[in-house]
This record gives structure tokens, sequence and C-alpha cells, in this order.
């Protein structure tokens, strides 16, 4: 059996700062660093550094950042990282489930940092706009578009990270992402901001196949 971490976040606060990861089988101590999506700013980043200072460890080199999910997943398989950290929002996430040598060893509940409709500086955006997004907070973009605006064209990118990378580079005018990737890449929000409760999912190394 894997435990199963209770993290509720409290009704009455909604925000990544004041939520609070409630253990209810203490916290893991965990041998190894954590692999997961990157580049740095993506909500999984965060999520692994909040479960390495639950086991009272703090080092950001503990954290494998890669360009997708399956490289994560690979080298967890490989031994070259003990844990993979995915959120169960992925789509593709079935694919670690059914793998036969990677096994499930923790889930839980934790809030991402907050996601807005971030811009570059104070340019003027078109009512009518371009916005890059990770496709899993997609339908974030219809909730917080302001009034007047509408998205004319959606595209995707691996990481809501990327997709403020997109957008700091003139590739869209609007990026939906996450408050530390929107201050990484000097963008500033035009929309309110929210966080999504999220269901996340460790695995480790089979022990078949080790």
């Amino acid at each position: 059996m894997f435990p199963l971490l209770d993290a509720r976040v409290s009704e009455e606060s909604s925000t990544w700062e004041n939520s609070q990861l409630a253990v209810g089988m203490g916290a893991p101590e965990w041998p190894g660093g954590i692999a997961t999506l990157g580049p740095r700013g993506t909500s999984s980043e965060a999520t692994a550094l909040r479960l390495l200072r639950r086991s009272h460890r703090s080092d950001e080199s503990e954290i494998d950042l890669f360009s997708s999910y399956e490289e994560a997943s690979d080298a967890v398989i490989s031994g070259k990282a003990a844990r993979l950290l995915v959120a169960n929002a992925y789509g593709h996430i079935d694919r670690f489930y059914m793998d036969l040598r990677l096994e499930l060893e923790l889930a839980f509940v934790c809030d991402t940092p907050r996601y807005g409709l971030a811009v570059r500086g104070a340019q003027p955006v078109p009512l009518a706009c371009r916005v890059v997004t990770h496709p899993a907070p997609r339908d974030l973009i219809a909730q917080l578009m302001p009034p007047g605006y509408r998205a004319a064209d959606v595209e995707f990118a691996p990481s809501t990270s990327e997709a403020a990378r997109r957008a700091a580079d003139g590739g869209a005018e609007i990026a939906l992402t996450t408050e530390p990737a929107a201050a990484l890449h000097d963008l500033r929000f035009i929309s309110a901001t929210r966080p999504i409760r999220m269901l996340w999912s460790v695995f480790t190394r089979s022990r078949r196949g080790r």
C-alpha cells in the first residue's frame, strides 16, 4: 500500500502561500531527488520544492527539471532520479500508471501557484488576441479573460513556464501562466489570478525492474 497525503487547503484561504499540506501519515523521508516538468517557474517545480521541505530538505538541486513528464519518467526508470512527480491534470498521466517499470508511491492534493493571463510590459493588447498555454489549464482562459477581450487563437506550450517565455519573446500577446513564471519572464497580469486545487502523483522505479 502507498501512503496517501491528505493535503486539504483551508476554505477561507485559496492562496498558494497560505495553503497547508496536511500530511496524514507524516512527512516522507526520501533519499534522492525528484524529477518533474520544467523549466523553472512551473507548478510542478513549486510542488516538488514543497515536498522536499516537508521532508525537512530545501536543496533545490535535488529537483531535476525536464522538458516533459516523459523525459522525467525516463530518468527515474534509468535510475538517474529517485522519484517522478506528475500533476494529475496531465492528459497522458495514464502512461505512468500503466508502465510496469514504475510504481505509484504517493498521492496528495496541493494547490498550484496562482494562474493568470499575463503580457509583456506595458504593450497594448489587441481585443482579439493570441494566447499561449499548457493544454491542461486551457479552460481558465475564458474564465479569466478580461471583459471585452477574446482569444482569437490558442497555442499550446509544453509547460506554463514555456508559455510565459513565448509571450515574453513576442510569440503571443498573452500567456496563461503561473506567478513564478510571470515573475521570471517579467510579465504582468491583466486578469484576476487563482490557484488550481490539484491532485499529484509520485512514482518510483518498480522493484520488479531493478
